[in-house]
This record gives C-alpha cells, structure tokens and sequence, in this order.
C-alpha cells in the first residue's frame, strides 16, 4: 500500500505563495516519496533545493497535462488559482481548470484531494454569523468573482466525488495568507503598487519626507492572517490522510486592523466611515468594467473571522505564528527584497 512504500504526490501551482511552503513542508516528510508539480511558468525545484520534486509545466486549462501530472499519485494537492485578478474571464482557469484537476484525480485512483479553497468561499453575507464554522454553507458573494468562483469550485468538487467512492477530499479555507514568501496581500495596497512602478531615486526621496508618507484607510472590521508555514502543515496533515475528509477552516491566533498594517509599516492611517465603504462597495458592485481588484472591497463589509476548532482536534494543528507575528514577518521579508534590488 502506498502508506508503506511511500506517497507520491501531484501539487497544481507549486510555485505560488502557499506552493513554495507546501512543497517544502512535503519533502520533509519520510511518508511521502516522490512529488510531482505542475505549473504554467518555467521553474527549476534545484532553485528551491527540493530533492523528491519533479517538474512539469503545464496548464489545468489543458486535461492532457493535468493527467499527464496526476498519473500514480496517491494524492492530489489543488492549490493552482487566480486570485487577485479573478474576474469572468478566469472562470475557464479557476472553475474549469479546478474540474480537470478533481476529475483526473478520480479517474487515477488516488486516495485523497486536498483543495485549496479559501475563508472567501462562504461569501460576505449580512446574514453569516461573524464568526464562521464549518457547518456554515460556502454561498460565496455573486460580486466578488473571486469569492464566487472559490464557491463554485467547492461544488464542482461535491459533483465529481459523487462519482467515486475511492477518492475523498480534504478542503482547506484559509483567511489572508502572509509571511516572508507571501506577500500578495501586502503588494496589493494601492501604495505599493504605485512604488514598484516608480524610479527608485524618485521613491527614496518620497519615503525620506515624513509628510509624504504613505496612508492607509483603517477600513472595515478587523481581519485575521494566518502564516503560509501553519497552512503548509495543514494540508500535509491532509495529504498524509490525517483526521477525516470535509472541510478546515485556518487562521491564527489574533486579528488586526488596516490600522496596524499601517503602524508596522511607519505609514499614516485614517477611519473611514462605515457608511462611506458601504456605499462605495455598493457602487463597485453595480458598475460593469471595473478593475477585478475593486470588488475586494466586498470583503471590508462583513467580519468574516473563523473558527478553528475542527482543524486542531481533527488534523493535531497548532499555529506557530500569531496574526501579528506573521504580519511583522512579511514586511521584514518585504523590506530586505527591497534592499537587495535597491543595491
């Protein structure tokens, strides 16, 4: 059986924010044997020093590749997905894409999927209950593609299980990911996005000038962060077959504002009135062409914090890093990226 010989496991997107930690958290495993990970850019697993991984480039969108990558494995892990730029367009890539995983897995036997869902899934609804539990149906938020796609994905996964009774899946909602590898969150501030594209003398001097700092609105409810490693971790706890198939809600210990992203940083922070988000979130959701990113402001409505009991009974998982902690660990990795390209 392949619990004695050794797993063999396929990764989707492998060289995203999570795949870097994930992959890494697999090859330290002695249960797993042999991983083979597929993405659309060119990648070398040496850059990485993993010894057990195998790379193919290739795309979900192609069922050809995707077999191709699947093939053997006792386990596959989904990760694969547009995140901030998910819009109509990427329902080909992330709902589509997503089918081609789920049904490859089942028609190869394997034992176990571990998707990547997200916190997103279960939408930004007024009549959630502010803290969310597994029991609570992922309806994802219509106006949100990214949220609805994440939903959507999740039933394609019900639909294809249906069809088996070999394969079971594990699903992970994490909230924010972040840490020193993933900084996605922290890259799409408006302020950032504006930095990388400006000279670097011309955005030194701008730092240099205490009254050009950088501000934030300290928008919405306070949200929770949770560490890449202790999201690695979780899912190598599925991928080994740990506790039982169903979904895990992820998140660490503490919550933090829009407020405290900007203290860390040095920046300026200022209130935004509720009544003013809600109203511009409300224009955002009725305005055909917007840019994708426009309609996260959904997320800053509705708490959307999570509880974490069944992850930690079920799975033995146990945090490491505080929702501050990880915050302070991905503007430090953030700041010496910064130094380096600036040298």
């Amino acid at each position: 059986m392949a619990s004695q010989q050794g797993l063999t496991v396929a990764v989707t997107g492998p060289t995203g924010d999570l795949g870097i930690a994930l992959v890494s958290g697999l090859e330290r495993s002695r249960r797993v044997k042999k991983i083979v990970g597929m993405a659309r850019r060119p990648f070398d697993p040496a850059s990485q020093r993993w010894r057990k991984t195998e790379y193919r480039q290739g795309d979900v969108q192609d069922p050809a590749s995707v077999r191709d990558a699947v093939k053997g494995a006792d386990v596959v892990v989904h990760l694969a997905f547009t995140v901030i730029a998910a819009s109509d367009a990427s329902w080909s890539v992330n709902v589509d894409g997503s089918r081609n995983v789920f049904e490859a897995a089942v028609a190869s036997g394997a034992e176990r999927i571990c998707y990547a869902s997200s916190v997103a899934a279960y939408g930004f609804h007024d009549d959630n209950p502010d803290w969310l539990t597994e029991d609570v149906q992922p309806r994802g938020t219509d106006s949100m593609p990214y949220s609805a796609q994440k939903a959507a994905v999740e039933n394609v996964l019900g639909e294809v299980l249906l069809k088996t009774e070999r394969t079971a899946a594990w699903v992970f909602r994490p909230c924010i990911v972040a840490g020193p590898k993933a900084a996605t969150f922290l890259r799409e501030i408006p302020y950032f996005r504006l930095g990388e594209r400006l000279p670097d003398p011309v955005l030194r001097f701008l730092q240099s000038m205490p009254v050009l700092k950088p501000v934030i609105p300290d928008a919405g409810p306070a949200f929770q962060l949770v560490h890449e490693d202790d999201v690695a971790s979780a899912f190598v706890a599925g991928a080994l077959g740990r506790g039982s198939p169903g979904p895990y809600n992820l998140a660490a210990r503490g919550r933090l504002r829009l407020g405290d992203v900007a203290d860390v940083l040095g920046w300026y922070a200022f209130p935004l009135p509720d009544a003013a988000l809600d109203i511009t979130a409300e224009l955002v959701a009725r305005a055909p062409g917007l840019p994708a990113q426009l309609s996260w402001l959904q997320a800053a409505r509705k708490p959307v914090w999570m509880r974490t009991a069944r992850a930690q009974k079920e799975l033995g998982w146990k945090p490491k890093h505080t929702a501050r902690s990880t915050l302070l660990q991905m503007i430090e990795a953030y700041r010496e990226d910064a130094g380096r390209v600036s040298e």
